[in-house]
């Protein structure tokens, strides 16, 4: 089995509120799909175990770590921004989503999978080194990166974040770290209202108008992507795997299909197979329309899997 899938049911216990968008049923959504696909029983099945605070303070400062573990509520809901809530789950939760990457990164590094595929939440990408923000409170692709730099001595690795919303958080993180490349496409101007012009040599933006489809999409990863990732030749790549620009999602205000996520996940296999040995983790970022969501996972898997 070369595709691993880490999941973990805390994950679902995770709820802030019934009328959010990021809800429970996005990971029920695609498990349902991949189950009637044929797809998960041809995966190599793992359950998360919780991240450490080591873990964590490698990208997230300590004061921000005890604040969040502070925060957890007994009952109720306990606001940490305008969209981001906890409950008395919550925090185990977001313990099993960053650990999923984290085992993500250990089976492809022990070459017990090719890849790997992390179906949890809260999502991670717009948490900062001392911020929760947009559904996120730690920043898992983060904690992974940073886990494969100090533990496996990497010294290149680089995150591809597809998610309608820039990855403001892991910029954040790494916009000052050479040794990590962002390559991130996102709808602007939208929230988080980022990243258009606060690229570098290792954070490659390329933000997206309103209503662009698929092929604009490809034409950037194609002529910006592309050949910053050649340039850095990666030893691993990451994936922010957010759903939210399919064209039936409508928070995004994007029109990608999921034709387009099988083929960036092929051209990223492409960059795996030449510079990093196959190793890819993907982890679950934004897409709330559910039968859209199921679907382009399960084509996002198609291609990691090759099967």
């Amino acid at each position: 089995m070369d595709t691993a899938y880490i999941s973990h049911s805390s994950c679902l216990k995770h709820n802030m509120g019934a009328s959010h968008p990021e809800r429970p049923e996005r990971m029920q959504a695609i498990e349902y799909q991949l189950k009637a696909s044929g797809l998960l029983n041809l995966l190599s099945r793992h359950e998360a175990p919780k991240a450490s605070k080591e873990q964590l303070a490698r990208v997230h400062s300590n004061n921000y770590i005890e604040w969040i573990f502070s925060q957890s509520p007994t009952s109720g809901l306990v606001q940490l921004d305008a969209d981001t809530a906890m409950n008395p789950d919550s925090l185990e939760a977001a313990l099993r989503a960053t650990g999923a990457a984290v085992m993500g990164v250990d089976l492809v590094m022990s070459r017990q999978v090719k890849n790997a595929f992390c179906n949890t939440r809260p999502p991670g990408h717009h948490a900062g080194r001392a911020s929760a923000a947009g559904f996120c409170i730690f920043n898992q692709v983060a904690v992974a990166a940073a886990h494969a730099i100090e533990h496996y001595g990497l010294q290149r690795v680089a995150i591809a974040d597809f998610d309608v919303h820039h990855g403001n958080g892991t910029e954040d993180i790494f916009h000052d770290d050479s040794r990590v490349m962002l390559c991130s496409s996102f709808r602007h101007p939208y929230y988080p209202n980022s990243g258009a012009d606060s690229g570098n040599d290792h954070i490659i933006n390329t933000p997206l108008a309103v209503g662009s489809t698929g092929r604009e999409f490809r034409s950037v990863v194609t002529e910006h992507w592309l050949p910053a990732l050649e340039r850095f030749k990666p030893q691993l790549i990451l994936i922010s795997a957010g759903f939210d620009a399919h064209v039936e999602d409508k928070m995004g205000g994007l029109a990608w299909l999921e034709e387009d996520y099988f083929w960036v996940t092929e051209v990223l296999k492409k960059v795996a197979e030449r510079h990093a040995n196959n190793r890819i983790v993907s982890v679950l970022e934004g897409g709330y329309a559910l039968n859209a969501l199921g679907r382009s996972v399960e084509m996002h898997i198609k291609s990691l899997s090759g099967i």
